[in-house]
């Protein structure tokens, strides 16, 4: 039997202030990079408030050994992800499926490429019995690119969605899917099992898109949560980038219009972090402040929730957003 697998994934990132002026900004932000830095220009230490407390509530405890008991393997721990003691405490958690071997090799990203093992057609149950097992509150479903699968994994997602559902109605189900190769069917397969959010990272800006995913296409992208977007109306859309991997202002301006304009309703920010010598390097820490703008610029463009900071993920506070954006329907109606 496979190992289950648990991540906090990686996503979001932010600089740069709307309508100051040159000055100021350049001053807030220590000047944009203008593309790929040279190795003396690349940071040598995290600032202060990338700096985060260990984990150790009394839930993020009962969990960590709900999994040991369960042999279930904890990418969150293993990645050090900075929010797990946050993420795990209200109830949170992220699991990997379709297995731990990706069919392409993006240049930021710590998950092995290479060729995948077969499909474990029982993998949904015995995660949806985890979730359930976990008591979890929200769960988010992630996977690495399986361009070997004729559907991309699509059918997997599907199945899981409606296991953990049907298994405790109560979690609430995020999905944050690979592109599909643009595939509407797969994206449709998805989508009718009614995740509560749908998520595909865009990752960075149009312009570093072929550098850092080199087996992605930026508009393929964009397509894909076009069309989930169209196909119903209760499912919400997401997706997140990184900053710190040489964007400019101009770049991520134009990236939340072309984001808004293929009806996504929720953005992450967040800053990149390079998971070792191998991946590409980082441009520059963010400021909080610059993250703080760019959650005020993205939100009075139009997305219904922004959730920027330097230690934003795509999960970060997931169900909050749900309940949220839920909340205010409920309230317009």
């Amino acid at each position: 039997m496979r190992q289950l697998r648990i991540l906090e994934p990686a996503t979001s990132g932010t600089d740069g202030g709307e309508g100051r002026s040159g000055g100021e900004h350049a001053r807030r932000t220590g000047g944009a990079s203008r593309g790929a830095p040279s190795p003396q220009d690349w940071p040598r230490h995290k600032p202060e408030w990338m700096r985060v407390r260990a984990p150790g509530g009394s839930n993020y405890r009962h969990l960590k050994d709900m999994m040991r008991g369960m042999g279930l393997h904890s990418v969150c721990e293993e990645a050090h992800c900075p929010n797990i003691g946050e993420c795990w405490e209200k109830g949170t958690a992220t699991f990997l499926i379709l297995g731990d071997v990706c069919t392409r090799n993006c240049p930021y990203c710590a998950i092995g490429h290479g060729r995948p093992e077969d499909l474990d057609e029982d993998e949904p149950r015995r995660v949806a019995e985890a979730v359930e097992a976990m008591r979890l509150r929200h769960c988010v479903i992630t996977s690495v690119d399986r361009d070997d699968l004729p559907d991309g994994g699509a059918r997997i997602f599907a199945e899981l969605i409606r296991e953990i559902r049907h298994r405790l109605p109560t979690c609430s189900v995020e999905v944050l899917t690979p592109d599909f190769r643009g595939d509407e069917d797969a994206i449709r397969t998805v989508i009718e099992a009614k995740p509560a959010i749908f998520n595909h990272n865009m990752e960075t800006v149009r312009r570093l898109h072929r550098m850092a995913r080199p087996g992605g296409r930026y508009d393929r992208s964009l397509g894909v949560l076009a069309a989930a977007r169209g196909m119903d109306d209760d499912v919400l859309i997401k997706t997140g980038i990184m900053l710190g991997l040489g964007e400019r202002e101009d770049d991520i301006l134009g990236f939340m219009d072309d984001a808004l304009e293929a009806g996504i309703q929720i953005l992450t920010v967040g800053q990149y972090l390079r998971p070792s010598t191998d991946h590409l390097p980082i441009d520059r820490y963010v400021t909080p402040e610059e993250f703080a703008d760019w959650k005020r610029i993205g939100e009075e463009k139009g997305f219904l929730h922004v959730e920027s900071g330097p230690l934003v993920r795509s999960s970060y506070h997931a169900r909050e957003q749900v309940e949220d954006l839920r909340a205010r329907a409920a309230g317009a109606s």
